[in-house]
Parts: structure tokens; sequence; C-alpha cells
């Protein structure tokens, strides 16, 4: 059964750093592409960063300078260090695999990150 637990998030200022923790448990983590997505009230989820299983990274163009995705395959754990905050990165951050298509139940809770003043 694969479950992903993301932790880390919390309320900060703008300009402010974060930085999320995802643990992996089942099948799946090491060699393959792993992701950040976010999802910001009244939108839709949206891929941030995403690393191949040989650390191949790619960011979105909103965070990119901003935010670093890494991983330990030894832990199973999926990081991303989020540095100079803005408001509009607001929203609850998920981890997940990096597939077009992404099972309904791979879901986790998410974590919340709110940046404000």
């Amino acid at each position: 059964q694969v479950k992903f637990v993301e932790s880390g998030g919390g309320l900060v200022q703008p300009g402010g750093s974060l930085r999320l923790s995802c643990a992996a448990s089942g099948s799946i983590f090491s060699g393959y592409s792993m992701a950040w997505y976010r999802q910001a009230p009244g939108n839709q989820r949206e891929l941030v960063a995403s690393i191949t299983g040989s650390d191949f990274k790619t960011y979105a163009d909103s965070v990119k300078g901003r935010f670093t995705i890494s991983r330990d395959n030894a832990k199973n754990t999926l990081y991303l260090q989020m540095n100079s905050l803005k408001p509009e990165d607001t929203a609850v951050y998920y981890c997940n695999v990096d597939w077009l298509v992404v099972p309904d139940d791979y879901w986790g809770q998410g974590t919340q990150v709110t940046v404000s003043s």
C-alpha cells in the first residue's frame, strides 16, 4: 500500500522559509520520479517541483530560484526547501509520484503553508 505523509508546514511571514518533508511508505519511492504539488483555495492542484530517480530537478516558473526539491532514498523521504516565501505560496502542499495520472488513493492529507504578515 502506497502512503505519503507530509509535514513541516505552518504560518510564516513573507520572506521567510520553511522546509517540508514527505515520508513515503510502500513500494514506491526509490527510482521513481517524485514531486511536490500544491493547491490553493479555489484553484486546481499544480505541480511545484519534481525530481527524477537520478536527481534531475524541474521547477514551476513561479518558484524557480526560491524552492529546492531533494530526496533521501535511504530514508524514503522527499523534501522541499522553500525560501523567500510570498503570500501567493499559501496553499496545501502534497507530495506524490510524478505521473501524468496519479491514482486517487495515493494522495495524503498534505501540509498547510500560510504566508502572511
